[in-house]
């Protein structure tokens, strides 16, 4: 049997280690968000936590969004990374809606 991906309308910020970037996805994912940090190398990528807040203290991370990866929003209010080879695959830019 073969299925088709139903047409749903995400939202998505891709992550890219600038302060620029980082308020943006602050924003975007809120309490979602963990802890984000880059190695001093300079060919170290950047990396973010994505995740649940259970409560004020406890944080569990689902998902680590490298840089350059996309962050989804689903439809649940969930957060979810993707590389952005399946990203560019798998969605378009809507500009009217």
């Amino acid at each position: 049997m073969k299925f088709r991906k139903k047409p749903v309308v995400i939202e998505a910020v891709q992550f890219v280690y600038t302060q620029e970037s980082i308020d943006q996805l602050r924003e975007f994912c809120g309490s979602a968000l963990g802890k984000i940090n880059k190695a001093r190398s300079p060919f170290a990528k950047g990396w973010a936590e994505i995740g649940l807040r259970t409560d004020r203290e406890n944080f569990t991370v689902n998902h680590i969004a490298h840089e350059d990866d996309w962050i989804i929003k689903t439809i649940d209010g969930e957060f979810y990374t993707c590389k952005p080879s399946i990203f560019s695959a798998t969605y378009e830019m809507i500009t009217n809606l």
